[in-house]
């Protein structure tokens, strides 16, 4: 931690160097939806980050990963294209693919199903136009999880358009999106279709999704909103498997080869047409209803169906996924003269239902029947929360939630059936928090919160090791401490930095076996202390060519250690945490002319990621770069953008989205070499 504060203090100087003193973005005018505050980002005591438009644009416009990982603390990886993982400090550790231990909330409702799963990649990038990542154990209000939460919204039309976009590039990129929106006096409407595919930068990476999104909002009566939000995707991308250290640094773009074993041959990835075939349907209604001034209530239910298709190396899985629910949330605003305030409370269930069917996989067609499992969850929780504005800007929060979860598995397929019930203790989740508001540029706060997280049906019946239900997996506890300071400086500079420490306990963590195939185990405890710092100098010109310019650079710094963790008779006490990198660097360069031309570049670095527990093998640090160069018209009713861009533009090689603790060394998932895009976006407005 020593080297950290150095770290920081560098930046904090190194910024202050070319400071200026003319306009600057006030945080007053951020406002934060994390744990329901609705107050300025300077008054929210807690570690929140907040993308808009301006940062998901700034980038190629087909993904929001670049965007996220310009968030201290967050990393999101693509193992190849369509297939995300995200991690909020550390949490990737038992997310092998996919998205866990992060929940996700889609306008307002969960879009983390029943079993503790998101799938990310069912969004089109046009239809996110703003996240807020909350960083660390957030249960209080949100319910159970360790990584954090996201909240991700779309945007509620203020002008009837029709909007049309096009972006191409390298390696088969090729993305079309039209979108129509209506915004009447009772009603706004919002209709978008995107189609994107790619053939990918390695073998066996093609991807194509079709995505539909239906977005309504009606004003019932003068303090009732009614809003509905559905959206259906088709999408299908190859898997090409993980290679050795050797065959990446022979081809790193070449697919999983055979793997023989002494007892087994296992086919190529290509052979066995390893893929995933993903088709859902969510949707959602929202009521909003200000009973008078001090009440407001939110009630929504949602409900989504996936049918899930992935023939992989060792087998050919079928999975049917219903998922229902809905949440509740009630806020009352106080104030008299000695105090004022606003209390939440409410709750939020889900039920997840789905039958699985795992086959042999004879070339990528389904053969023989290995296991046929029911799997089912529901989960529960209600929560309260009070902040409370103190005298002297002081600013109290504190929450607690109950939650409830059980889980039940059924294997069909022998007789007698086999079923396991598991239910659960009861969690109480609380959180308490206090800022400090020193003046209108700074201010200081402080939390204490407790985190759980139960394993998710990935952990209990992986999707690629069917053999056995594991029954035994506890759940992860732990006590996460914080401290963040944000604000502004010499006008035009804005930082926000947050030191943690998590201590958690009975920490999972993936394992491979020899095909590939996935299984988990706890690991004891983690000792997970980080910084994250963001520091962004922002100036809006007069008189010059220039219209803006802004300079900012994000640093996370994590010290992550297992504790107390033996398997196997192997000692993995006090190695660093599997699967995260030591320090990350992100810094950009912002620049906007009055004749609309702009430029977006982008530095990331990445410290060297430990491969597996012992800490024997690490995936090579490595830095990119990357610019998009455009030019928008000032034109009223017919804006139009164009841009062009590069990634990865010194060509690195590098690996993204490591499989963690793999049999045989098959870490490694190459990422795309140098590339190139060019878009357009045109929009009508009446």
């Amino acid at each position: 931690m020593k080297r950290v504060s150095v770290t920081i203090v560098f930046v904090f100087f190194g910024c202050c160097v070319c400071a200026q003193t003319d306009s600057t973005k006030i945080l007053d005018q951020v406002v934060v939806r994390a744990f329901a505050s609705e107050k300025p980002l300077q008054q929210v005591a807690a570690s929140v980050a907040i993308v808009d438009a301006k940062e998901l644009n700034r980038f190629n416009n087909t993904s929001l990963l670049p965007a996220l990982n310009t968030i201290a603390g967050v990393r999101m990886e693509e193992r190849s294209p369509g297939s995300f993982r995200l991690a909020i400090r550390g949490s990737s550790l038992r997310s092998p693919f996919g998205v866990r231990n992060v929940k996700f909330y889609w306008n307002g409702l969960p879009l983390t199903d029943g079993g503790g799963n998101t799938y990310l990649n069912l969004l089109d990038f046009n239809s996110v136009s703003q996240i807020e990542v909350i960083k660390g154990p957030s249960g209080s209000l949100y319910g159970a999880g360790m990584g954090g939460v996201l909240l991700l919204s779309s945007s509620v039309p203020t002008k009837n358009e029709i909007q049309l976009s096009a972006v191409v590039g390298s390696y088969g990129l090729q993305r079309y999106q039209l979108q129509a929106t209506a915004a009447e006096r009772n009603v706004k409407a919002t209709i978008q279709y995107a189609r994107q595919q790619a053939d990918g930068y390695r073998q066996q990476t093609a991807m194509r999704r079709d995505a539909l999104n239906v977005e309504l909002q009606f004003q019932l009566a003068s303090k009732t909103i009614l809003r509905s939000t559905s959206f259906y995707t088709d999408l299908s991308y190859q898997t090409p498997g993980a290679l050795t250290k050797a065959q990446y640094d022979q081809d790193p773009r070449q697919a999983r080869p055979v793997v023989v074993t002494p007892t087994t041959t296992f086919l190529s990835a290509i052979e066995q047409q390893a893929s995933v075939y993903n088709k859902t349907f969510y949707s959602g209604l929202l009521i909003d209803h200000q009973w008078n001034e001090s009440w407001l209530t939110k009630v929504g239910l949602f409900g989504s169906t996936t049918d899930f298709k992935n023939p992989a190396i060792a087998n050919y899985e079928l999975r049917n996924e219903n998922n229902w629910g809905g949440r509740l949330e009630n806020q009352y605003l106080f104030a008299d003269s000695q105090l004022k305030g606003k209390l939440t409370f409410g709750g939020e269930f889900q039920l997840f239902d789905s039958p699985v069917k795992n086959y042999d996989n004879l070339k990528g067609v389904a053969g023989n029947l290995q296991f046929s499992d029911e799997l089912k969850s529901s989960l529960a929780s209600v929560f309260a929360q009070t902040e409370v504005d103190l005298r002297n800007d002081f600013y109290l929060t504190l929450g607690v939630s109950g939650n409830f979860i059980s889980y039940q598995f059924k294997r069909i397929s022998v007789t007698p059936n086999i079923q396991q019930n598991r239910n659960f203790e009861p969690v109480l989740i609380p959180r308490i928090a206090l800022l400090k508001k020193f003046n209108s540029a700074f201010s200081f706060y402080g939390s204490i919160s407790k985190g759980f997280s139960p394993p998710t049906s990935a952990e209990v019946r992986p999707p690629n090791n069917t053999n056995n239900y594991n029954d035994s997996l506890r759940a992860e506890t732990g006590i996460n401490y914080e401290l963040g300071a944000r604000g502004r400086f010499l006008k035009n500079f804005s930082f926000d930095v947050a030191l943690f420490s998590l201590q958690q306990n009975e920490t999972i963590v993936v394992q491979r076996q020899i095909n590939g195939a996935d299984f988990f185990v706890n690991a004891g405890g983690t000792s997970q202390l980080g910084a994250e710092v963001m520091v962004s100098y922002f100036k809006e010109m007069k008189g010059s060519l220039l219209s803006s310019l802004k300079i900012w650079t994000s640093y996370t710094r994590n010290n992550f250690q297992f504790n107390t963790y033996i398997k196997n008779q192997q000692n993995f006490s006090y190695k660093n945490l599997t699967g995260t990198a030591p320090i990350i660097l992100v810094s950009g360069l912002d620049i906007k002319t009055k004749t609309g031309f702009y430029l977006n570049a982008t530095f990331n670095y990445v410290g060297a990621i430990p491969l597996n527990d012992a800490n024997t093998d690490f995936a090579a640090s490595y830095f990119l770069i990357g610019s998009r160069l455009g030019w928008a018209s000032s034109i009223k009713k017919f804006p139009i953008d164009f841009w062009l861009g590069i990634d990865n533009a010194s060509d690195q090689t590098y690996s993204l989205g490591n499989d963690l603790n793999a049999t045989g060394g098959r870490y490694y998932n190459a990422a795309a070499g140098r590339n190139y895009y060019v878009g357009v976006q045109f929009k009508t407005i009446n």
